[in-house]
């Protein structure tokens, strides 16, 4: 588990859905004038830079957010338009002229929390932890927690202002990762049932992707999303061929506007060659 870096896949097709997503959810939930509380499990070191040795060994960048950096604005929904501004933000405030660092998942909480909303980051790997702790740099409202975000986390939710955001995107490098997700959100879901729960998981083992859809479908949970962006076939090959997000409560917006944003993506990311998935796994 200690050896997944993120910063190999930084900026990739799976951190465009993922974090086009979580934005969009974020700006939904800042909308009320109401603070809330953020919880991220895996959160990463925080920001990435392109050129670092991690990055630039596969440039995986190059086939995601540097297509839409890249992209004509003209047809672009609204929706990735923000994301790009904000990746573009980003590497303003980096004092970057071009396209040199990528956010992650921290900095779009971070960017979004209202005055008052809570972040608790966790990440269990030593040297990203120390990268994401000088990154949030700690404070009553922002904490880094070093340790496994599946079990730190519980007692984090209901959050005191009875709303809150959980993002859970671990590495499934550990092969009963899959099934930690599905106990970690009934378990989360039980203590509070109001919460916006997204988790993200990458298109390596169809079974287990399968297996997990249908436990959470049986596991009595309502109102069940899942968006799903592939840039090329299934494959029993070693590798990751697309990725998904099942969002439980997801903002009542979101299934039209990502109906516009995935086949854009199949078309700006994989030259068409890609496909996706809308479906509503449970109803509300």
């Amino acid at each position: 588990m200690l050896s997944y870096r993120h910063g190999f896949h930084a900026g990739n097709h799976a951190d465009v859905l993922k974090h086009l997503i979580y934005q969009y959810v974020l700006s939904y939930m800042s909308q009320k004038d109401k603070p809330f509380s953020i919880v991220d499990t895996h959160a990463g070191a925080g920001a990435y830079k392109l050129a670092d040795e991690f990055a630039a060994k596969n440039k995986e960048y190059e086939t995601g957010i540097n297509k839409l950096w890249h992209a004509e604005t003209d047809g672009m929904p609204e929706s990735v338009k923000n994301y790009v501004d904000a990746v573009r933000r980003f590497n303003i405030e980096s004092e970057c002229t071009e396209l040199d660092v990528y956010p992650g998942s921290p900095w779009f909480a971070l960017d979004q929390i209202p005055l008052e909303g809570k972040t608790f980051f966790h990440e269990l790997h030593p040297a990203d932890f120390e990268l994401l702790r000088q990154f949030v740099r700690t404070n009553r409202y922002r904490k880094a927690i070093k340790g496994d975000g599946f079990s730190e986390s519980i007692g984090l939710f209901p959050p005191p202002s009875k709303r809150g955001v959980v993002i859970v995107d671990p590495p499934y490098e550990m092969k009963d990762d899959y099934q930690r997700v599905v106990e970690y959100i009934e378990t989360m879901y039980k203590r509070f049932s109001g919460g916006v729960y997204m988790i993200w998981y990458p298109v390596v083992d169809r079974y287990r992707i399968n297996k997990m859809e249908q436990q959470l479908i049986k596991s009595g949970i309502k109102n069940i999303q899942l968006f799903e962006l592939n840039v090329s076939d299934d494959t029993e090959e070693r590798g990751m061929t697309g990725s998904g997000m099942i969002l439980i409560n997801p903002p009542w917006t979101l299934k039209a506007e990502m109906e516009t944003v995935l086949p854009y993506l199949v078309s700006t990311l994989t030259n068409n060659e890609g496909d996706f998935r809308i479906e509503q796994l449970v109803d509300e």
